[in-house]
């Protein structure tokens, strides 16, 4: 019996972590961001905005040398799905000013958010973000459609992209 109980414990643990990859929790919708008019923003008024669309989510910085990396794959993306796909970049910049230059400097495209308490916050703990960049694709019906890539070829994401 208790050989049972485990096994349906690790299936229930399993079936949970699971639904936290398809799903944002309460926890990271909540979450405040700065728009570039340095206004707050909850992240789910963010998502709002592009409901109905498919949305390529970029978690990166201006310092983070593996971001900048792979910038240029990601504008490449940018020009093939562009007109089908919201690009948005969420910055785990230090500052406001910093964020802004880097956003000028890398010529990046997309829509832009600044994460102002960064990548060890309330929201990159919300979706355990242990690495930067990171890249997640929202589907048309809101639905967390890639969880985690890091690189911005990983083929899942031209996958999901194309799906």
């Amino acid at each position: 019996m208790r050989k049972i109980i485990a096994a349906f414990a690790l299936l229930v643990s399993f079936w949970s972590c699971q639904a936290q990859e398809t799903e944002f929790s309460k926890k990271t919708l909540e979450t405040k961001f700065k728009d570039k008019d340095n206004k707050e923003i909850k992240f789910s008024q963010i998502l709002d905005q592009y409901k109905g669309k498919t949305i390529f989510i970029e978690v990166w910085a201006s310092w983070c040398p593996d971001c900048i990396k792979g910038m240029p794959f990601v504008k490449e993306l940018h020009e093939v799905y562009g007109s089908d796909v919201v690009f948005l970049n969420l910055s785990c910049d230090k500052t406001y000013e910093s964020w802004l230059s880097g956003i000028e400097k890398h010529q990046v495209k997309g829509e832009h958010y600044l994460i102002p308490d960064g990548m060890k916050g309330k929201f990159g703990k919300s979706i355990k973000l242990d690495w930067i960049p990171r890249y997640m694709i929202i589907d048309k019906t809101g639905k967390i459609a890639l969880y985690k890539a890091t690189e911005s070829t990983d083929p899942k994401i031209e996958e999901t992209l194309n799906k």
